[in-house]
């Protein structure tokens, strides 16, 4: 497996695992999950941050999975926003979400951000150095997301660094 940086030619293949990544089981193929809109969204905005787009390639060099930061904020702070994160199904379980999630974390420190945010299971992400935002004062957008909005500090994390968490735009449209 090899983690690199999206193309622009990767957009397809992304859109592709992506939709078959959150896929609901026992919905008309055609459905297009929430998650493939919101990437072509983000793509079109502000906060997007191709540096921070990694796609997963599989052993015939096909993407097999991909993830993406973007600009956020914390109170009046540039941060970063985690997600979506996806593996093609027939991939899941053997590590391309583990190696997709160290190497945009490891970019976002390169890049001198304070902290990563995101939206999922505590249990998954707290191999990665995620917990709960409240405990450094960091608040959801939405109050009922509790211990599943979670932050990752990174190298320029200052603890003064407080507030109101803000993904980028399309989050709260799409």
């Amino acid at each position: 497996m090899l983690i690199r940086r999206e193309t622009p030619a990767d957009v397809p293949a992304v859109r592709a695992v992506t939709a078959a990544a959150f896929a609901k089981p026992g919905t008309p193929r055609p459905a297009v999950p929430v998650e493939v809109t919101l990437l072509d969204e983000l793509r079109a905005c502000e906060g997007w941050l191709p540096e921070l787009s990694f796609v997963a390639l599989g052993d015939r060099n096909e993407v097999i999975g991909h993830v993406v930061c973007t600009r956020g904020r914390a109170g009046a702070a540039p941060v970063l926003g985690l997600g979506p994160l996806s593996v093609s199904p027939g991939h899941q379980g053997r590590g391309a979400g583990l190696a997709l999630v160290h190497t945009v974390l490891g970019a976002a420190d390169a890049l001198g951000e304070p902290l990563v945010a995101l939206l999922g299971s505590p249990a998954y992400y707290r191999r990665f150095g995620f917990r709960a935002a409240t405990d450094l004062g960091i608040t959801p957008p939405d109050p009922a997301w509790g211990a599943f909005f979670q932050v990752r500090t990174l190298t320029a994390y200052d603890p003064a660094l407080r507030g109101a968490f803000a993904y980028a735009e399309p989050f709260t449209r799409v």
